[in-house]
C-alpha cells in the first residue's frame, strides 16, 4: 500500500477488496510510531479504538453493506475540534482533558463518510498563531527541515500528510491556517467560502473561520468538501448550493479567465523573492492553460480594518473559549484574553461593521476587474522553529512581523469570507516547498477546483516528497 496515496484512491481500493481498512490503519499507525517522534505532528492517541473501528469498517466491506465514499480511510482531527470521548485541549495548559461528550457537527460528517478518526494533530493554543507550537504539547516540525515550522494552525495535520502518517488530515482555517501550513509542507489547502461548511457557532466574528482539510491530491480537497458541506437546517447561515457536486468539477474547463497577480503585501511588509517566484510559478502555469494573467493593485483591508479584526475580533473570540486556567495560557493569548475584558460591546460592533463595510468594497472587484487573484501564500519561508512564538511572548501588545509575514496574503480572504487555495508549485533553493495562493470569487470553490486540478496535471506536485520519509 502506497502510503502517499490519495484517500480517494484508498476508498476505491477499500471497496474493490484491494486492501482492507486493517491493512491501511496499519501502515499509518506504524508510520506515525516511526516518524512522529522527531515531527509531533500527532498529539493524542487511541490506537487500540483506530483499529477497532478498522475492523469493523472491513466486516462492513465484506458484508456488502452500503458504503461511504471514504469508508475505510484513516483521518486525525485538529486538536480545536470536538470528538465525543476525545479531551479537546486546544493545545492549551488552560484547558482540561476532560473528554467531550459529542461531535462538532464536521465530525459527524467525517463519520458519515467513512473516515475512521485517527488521533488528534497539534494547533497552537486556541489556533490563534501562525505556527503550531505550544507550552502543552510542545513544536511541531517541518518533515521538509526538521529546524523550521509548518506553519499554523493546521500545522499538525500539514506534517502528518507531508511525512504519509495520513493521507489527508482535518484542520480549520480563520486567517491562513488551512494555507500557510500547506504552502509549508508542499501540500494543496483548500479554504471553503463562509458558511460553506455548517459549524455549531460563527467563530472570529461573521463565519471567518471555517473547516477543511489538509491534502495532497486536489481530488481529495473537492470530495471532501463535498462530504463536510453536507446542509445543516440548523446552522443560522448556509452558503448557496453548489451547481454539481464539487468533485464533479475536476477536469472541467473554465474558459478564460482574467487572473489579476498581486506580489506586494497590503500591509507594506517585504516579500521574499522565492514567495514572489512562487506566484510567478504559478502564473506560468495558468498563462500555459490560456489565462490572461496580469498584475493588479486591489483595494484591500485598511489599517484601521486590519486593526478591528487583530486587536478586537480575535481577542474577543478567545473570550469565549473554555479557560479553565486563564493564568496558564501563553502570554500573547493572556495578554489577548486580558484586552477582551477591556473593550466594550459598542466597540465590537463598531468593528464588526467596519469589516462588513470594507468586505463589500473589496469582493465587488472580483468578477468585476479580475475573476480569480493570484498572490504569494506566504511572504515569507517557513520559519525557524520558536522564532514566531517567542516574538509574540516578548511582544503580546502588537502583532510581530514574524507572524504578521505569514498572514499577510492570506487574511484577507477569511475576512471577507471568499474561498482560497494554496498550491505548492515552487520550491526554494534549499528545497523548501513554495506556495501560491488563488483567491475566487464568492462561493466560487468550482472555479478554483477546476484551476487546480487543471494546475496539478502539469505541475505533477503529488509526486514531491520529502526524501527521508519515502520509504
Amino acid at each position: 500500500m502506497d502510503p502517499f496515496a490519495s484517500a480517494t484512491q484508498l476508498a476505491h481500493a477499500i471497496r474493490a477488496r484491494d486492501v482492507s481498512p486493517v491493512e491501511v490503519a496499519t501502515v499509518y499507525l506504524a508510520r506515525t510510531d516511526r516518524f512522529d517522534g522527531e515531527i509531533n505532528a500527532i498529539v493524542w492517541r487511541d490506537d487500540d479504538a483506530v483499529m477497532a473501528a478498522a475492523r469493523a469498517a472491513e466486516r462492513a466491506v465484506t458484508s456488502g453493506r452500503r458504503l461511504g465514499p471514504f469508508h475505510g480511510v484513516p483521518l486525525p482531527i485538529k486538536d480545536l475540534t470536538s470528538v465525543a470521548g476525545q479531551p479537546n485541549t486546544m493545545g492549551s495548559l488552560a484547558v482540561s482533558d476532560t473528554p467531550r461528550a459529542g461531535n462538532d457537527p464536521v465530525v459527524d460528517r467525517f463519520l458519515n463518510a467513512g473516515f475512521i478518526l485517527m488521533g488528534r494533530s497539534n494547533t497552537p493554543e486556541m489556533g490563534t498563531m501562525t505556527v503550531t507550537e505550544n507550552s502543552r504539547y510542545g513544536r511541531t516540525a517541518n518533515p521538509w527541515d526538521l529546524s523550521r515550522s509548518p506553519g499554523g494552525s493546521s500545522g499538525g495535520a500539514a506534517a502528518a500528510v507531508a511525512a504519509g502518517m495520513a493521507p489527508v488530515a482535518h484542520g480549520n482555517d480563520g486567517g491562513g491556517s488551512l494555507r500557510m501550513p500547506a504552502s509549508a509542507c508542499g501540500l494543496v489547502g483548500l479554504k471553503p467560502s463562509r458558511a460553506r461548511v455548517p459549524q455549531p457557532v460563527q467563530s472570529w466574528w461573521e463565519h471567518c473561520t471555517t473547516e477543511g482539510v489538509i491534502t495532497r491530491y486536489v481530488e481529495d480537497a473537492a470530495a471532501i468538501l463535498d462530504v463536510m458541506s453536507e446542509p445543516d437546517p440548523h446552522v443560522w447561515f448556509q452558503a448557496p448550493s453548489p451547481e454539481r457536486p464539487f468533485a464533479a468539477e475536476l477536469g472541467r474547463e473554465t474558459g478564460r479567465l482574467r487572473v489579476g497577480l498581486l506580489l506586494e503585501t497590503p500591509m507594506g511588509l517585504p516579500v521574499d523573492p522565492e514567495c514572489a517566484d512562487g506566484a510567478l510559478a504559478a502564473a506560468a502555469l495558468l498563462e500555459e492553460l490560456g489565462h490572461d494573467v496580469f498584475p493588479v493593485s486591489p483595494v484591500l483591508l485598511s489599517p484601521e480594518g486590519a486593526r478591528a479584526y487583530v486587536d478586537i475580533v480575535i481577542p474577543a473570540s478567545l473570550y469565549t473559549y473554555p479557560f479553565e486556567f486563564p493564568h496558564l495560557a501563553e502570554p500573547y493569548n493572556r495578554h489577548r484574553w486580558e484586552r477582551a475584558q477591556q473593550t466594550h460591546s459598542g466597540e465590537y460592533v463598531q468593528a464588526s461593521a467596519l469589516l462588513q463595510t470594507e468586505s463589500r468594497r473589496i469582493v465587488a472587484q472580483w468578477r468585476r476587474d479580475f475573476d480569480v487573484l493570484l498572490t504569494p501564500t506566504m511572504a515569507c519561508r517557513p520559519p525557524l522553529l520558536g522564532t514566531v512564538v517567542e516574538d509574540a511572548n516578548r511582544h503580546p501588545e502588537s502583532a510581530q512581523p514574524s507572524a504578521l509575514l505569514m498572514v499577510a496574503f492570506t487574511s484577507i480572504a477569511s475576512v471577507t469570507g471568499l474561498p482560497a487555495v494554496s498550491l505548492p508549485v515552487h520550491t526554494s533553493e534549499t528545497g523548501l516547498p513554495i506556495g501560491a495562493q488563488l483567491i475566487g470569487a464568492p462561493f466560487g470553490e468550482a472555479t478554483l477546483i477546476r484551476l487546480a486540478s487543471a494546475m496539478e496535471s502539469l505541475a505533477g506536485w503529488p509526486g514531491v516528497i520529502p526524501a527521508r520519509y519515502r520509504s
